[in-house]
């Protein structure tokens, strides 16, 4: 259900603004949302799980607050996260 390390890694290269950048908002909403579809394929065969259930509204709710940040602060670097994760139909 978590991120393994070497996989995180990998995310963080691919969002990261610069070489050491691991906490930016584009780095946490990519990672948040690997860690909701890996919770979400874990209800595939687990959907009486309610306490995985409450921590995949919380990282929902996280990564909401965090993308209407990024779109408040800057509306390009917003549109280019969406589109690169698949985000927002």
């Amino acid at each position: 259900m978590s991120v393994t390390p070497e996989v995180k890694q990998t995310i963080i290269a691919d969002n990261a603004r610069d070489p050491k950048d691991t906490g930016s908002p584009e780095v946490q909403v990519a990672i948040l949302t690997q860690r909701i579809r890996n919770l979400t394929e874990h209800f595939k065969d687990h959907h009486k799980d309610n306490h995985s259930r409450r921590g995949l509204l919380m990282m929902v709710n996280k990564r909401r607050t965090l993308l209407a940040y990024l779109k408040k602060k800057d509306v390009e670097r917003y549109n280019a996260l969406i589109q690169k994760l698949g985000l927002r139909k």
